[in-house]
């Protein structure tokens, strides 16, 4: 079976419905402009991710049919096992007779600045935006840029920071065990 990439945005709007107990997609938490929203929703429904259903609540429509009246969209079983989520209450198990399968994990980008700036950061003693900026080849403000943008607005990740004697400022991701 094919593995399914997600952007950032298909990434964070997929995870957010998967933890609501209803698993609906709206009201969207993410920050994104414009019609990127209707983009990324078009581009999970194409990959059967997620699915539109009735919508019990207007506030929540995402858009109106002539037979169905107002829909509003779902995330499907096939999501909770392309984000490695396994406690999907509504899953249906994988049976090769009835020819249900499940998609392979999602595998991001590999390589990129953004997966070497998270690695640093979840590294225990953190990294500092000097240690950063020499690593990314970034400018300083480059690498608070995306920490506030990428990661903490985007991603939704936390990131912590505190005084290290010696370092200076040092920054990392809150990880489950301190929150």
């Amino acid at each position: 079976m094919t593995q399914i990439q997600l952007s950032d945005a298909q990434a964070v709007i997929l995870s957010t419905a998967c933890t609501r107990e209803d698993a609906m997609v709206f009201p969207v938490t993410a920050n994104l402009k414009g019609g990127a929203v209707g983009n990324v929703c078009k581009s999970l429904l194409k990959h059967g991710l997620i699915e539109e259903t009735p919508a019990a609540d207007l506030n929540t429509v995402y858009r109106h049919d002539e037979e169905r009246g107002p829909l509003t969209l779902r995330a499907t079983p096939l999501a909770y096992s392309a984000l490695g989520i396994t406690d999907n209450p509504g899953a249906q198990a994988e049976d090769p007779e009835q020819g249900i399968a499940t998609a392979a994990p999602v595998h991001r980008r590999r390589g990129t600045k953004q997966e070497a700036l998270i690695d640093m950061l979840s590294r225990p003693k953190g990294a500092t935006i000097e240690e950063l900026a020499t690593a990314l080849q970034w400018e300083p403000h480059t690498v608070r840029g995306a920490l506030s943008g990428a990661l903490k607005r985007k991603l939704g990740l936390k990131v912590i920071s505190e005084k290290a004697e010696g370092r200076g400022r040092v920054y990392r991701l809150m990880t489950q065990d301190l929150a």
